[in-house]
């Protein structure tokens, strides 16, 4: 397997989480650490424990890579990502892929016309536990999905009020910077989406240009109805990440917190409006994380440079990522309108 001479650029707290694992990614070479601030280039550096050439202007190191981690302000991303995929680089892009959808068909179109391998930051699918979780549900032994819900709830205000998280150059609200990951997961999960809503609010997060907080609802081809609620404005945290999948057998239930994956299931007929016995709560640990539980972005890099060097199409590869985020698009339009969004359409070939 050929060495990839990787560049990261922007060296922020994505950056820095993606230093603390990268070393365990096998046939790599970090040759460049680029940033505008050269202290923090050089904080991620320091915490690779080799000795990368430091610049602050990314163009600077095209020819010292093959390709690029970036990890910039969401409207810095199509400008960079087009100026590696015209040096032939193949290109990591931390989510979301662009601000627009004109935007992203570009980027596409060119990476697709230079031969370079896109793909999107989209670390959950290739987190060890919802590896697993998806083999559980694949196996068939519970039956199909009646709902998927997921959960997330964090406390992410800006260090002071000019933070750019906290401009228009996000490019949306949480549903479109943080809600892409699970949007992207529940297709995984369910299908293809035919329609849902959207319902956000800036209470508890008025520093935001749009919502903080997020409720979304999906309704899916084969029936299956989805869940993503978040919020950004999470003083106190009970949850945090939490993911429930019930099925025709059970309730599958992921809880990041501990690392468990647990069955819940009752072979005891529950009647509506009588109390339910307590063996409906008990559940059986199918899955355990060794270990403190983390986003793991280490396997979705290697997964990047096995594309790279097998010249494979990426699990999370820029079709997939404009998918995701046309559904939001579509859904922050319909919530705008009072309406019910229609996502048919929005698949992976339609870019």
């Amino acid at each position: 397997m050929k060495t990839i001479r990787l560049g990261l650029i922007g060296c922020g707290n994505m950056m820095e989480a993606h230093a603390s694992n990268i070393n365990q990614v096998e046939g790599i070479e970090i040759t460049v650490v680029c940033d505008i601030i050269p202290e923090r280039a050089q904080k991620v550096a320091e915490a690779l424990g080799n000795s990368p050439i430091i610049t602050t202007d990314y163009q600077s190191m095209v020819h010292d890579i093959d390709a690029v981690l970036v990890a910039l302000p969401h409207d810095l991303h199509y400008e960079c990502g087009m100026f590696f995929a015209r040096h032939k680089k193949h290109i990591l892009m931390e989510k979301p892929l662009c601000n627009t959808e004109e935007e992203c068909v570009e980027l596409i179109r060119v990476c697709e016309e230079e031969d370079v391998t896109l793909m999107c930051g989209y670390p959950v699918p290739f987190m060890s536990d919802i590896v697993k979780l998806k083999e559980l549900v694949d196996s068939g032994e519970f039956g199909k999905i009646i709902q998927m819900s997921i959960w997330t709830e964090q406390w992410t205000q800006g260090a002071n009020e000019w933070h750019w998280g906290n401009t228009a150059r996000l490019g949306g609200g949480q549903f479109f910077s943080h809600g892409c990951h699970y949007v992207d997961l529940l297709m995984r999960f369910l299908g293809n989406p035919v329609e849902g809503s959207h319902f956000g609010t800036r209470v508890g997060t008025p520093w935001l240009r749009r919502e903080g907080t997020s409720v979304a609802i999906f309704k899916f081809e084969n029936g299956a109805l989805g869940y993503h609620g978040a919020t950004w404005g999470a003083h106190g945290t009970k949850m945090g990440y939490d993911f429930q999948i019930m099925t025709e057998k059970g309730l599958l239930d992921y809880d990041k917190k501990t690392g468990e994956i647990r069955y819940y299931s009752s072979e005891e007929l529950h009647i509506p409006g009588e109390e339910a016995s307590s063996a409906g709560r008990k559940y059986k640990v199918l899955h355990r994380h060794e270990g403190k539980a983390s986003k793991e972005t280490h396997r979705e890099i290697s997964h990047f440079i096995d594309c790279v060097n097998h010249h494979k199409r990426p699990l999370t590869d820029g079709r997939a990522a404009l998918q995701s985020l046309r559904i939001i698009w579509r859904m922050y339009d319909a919530e705008k309108n009072g309406t019910i969004a229609d996502l048919r359409g929005l698949g992976l070939d339609n870019a």
